[in-house]
C-alpha cells in the first residue's frame, strides 16, 4: 500500500506540470514574441462561399449555370430564394437544372409570382425539388428508381434501353461536372408534390 500511496503524489505531480507548461509558453510569448497567429485588426469579409474568386478550379454548380446561356430563368430564380451561397458549398450535389424553355412552358406568370418576395419559401421548396444530396452521375441511376430530394419529397427516374434518363417525366439532356458536384440539364420544371 505504501508504495500506491507514493505513485499517487507524483502522478498529481507531473500532471500539474503538464498542464502549468502551456501557461508558460502563452506567457513567454506575452513578454517578448509576437504570436503570429493572431492578427492585430480584423476586417469581416462580406458575403459567403460565392464570393470566393477562383478562375483555376472547376466550376462549382451555380456557376455552370451561370455560364449557360439557357439558364438565366433558373439563376435568376436561385438567386431570389437566396440560394447562391448554399449551392456553392463543398456539397457534393446533383442539380437538375431546368432550361429557360422549361420554365416557360410552365403557366403564364408562374415564374413571375414565384420570383417575388412573398412566395420566397414556395420558390426554395421547388429549388430545392431539383436537388439531391451526393454526386450522381447519370449511370448510377437505376430504371424505375426513386430518388429522395433535399425538399423532402422524391422524384421517379426512368432509363430506357437506349440509355436515355428521365426524372419525373423531364429529359436529361446533358450532365456537367463541377466541382462540388454534377448538373443535369433537363427540360422540364420538376414541381413537389403538393
Amino acid at each position: 500500500m505504501k508504495k500506491l500511496t507514493h505513485l499517487i503524489p507524483m502522478s498529481l505531480i507531473s500532471l500539474s506540470l503538464v498542464l502549468a507548461l502551456p501557461g508558460c509558453q502563452s506567457g513567454a510569448q506575452e513578454e517578448g514574441a509576437t504570436n503570429t497567429n493572431q492578427s492585430t485588426e480584423s476586417t469581416p469579409v462580406e458575403g459567403g462561399q460565392s464570393t470566393v474568386e477562383d478562375d483555376v478550379s472547376q466550376p462549382n454548380v451555380v456557376k455552370v449555370a451561370v455560364g449557360s446561356k439557357d439558364h438565366t430563368t433558373l439563376v435568376e430564380a436561385v438567386k431570389a430564394a437566396e440560394l447562391v451561397d448554399a449551392l456553392s458549398n463543398n456539397g457534393p450535389f446533383t442539380v437538375f437544372a431546368p432550361t429557360n424553355d422549361a420554365f416557360a412552358a410552365l403557366p403564364a406568370g408562374t415564374v413571375e409570382g414565384l420570383l417575388k418576395p412573398e412566395n420566397k419559401g414556395k420558390l426554395t421548396d421547388i429549388l430545392y425539388h431539383h436537388v439531391i444530396v451526393g454526386n450522381m452521375k447519370q449511370e448510377m441511376f437505376r430504371d424505375g428508381q426513386q430518388v429522395s430530394m433535399f425538399a423532402g419529397g422524391s422524384c421517379k427516374v426512368t432509363v430506357g434501353a437506349d440509355g436515355k434518363m428521365t426524372i419525373d417525366g423531364a429529359n436529361v439532356l446533358a450532365s456537367v461536372p463541377a466541382s462540388n458536384g454534377i448538373v443535369h440539364v433537363i427540360d422540364k420544371v420538376l414541381l413537389p408534390s403538393q
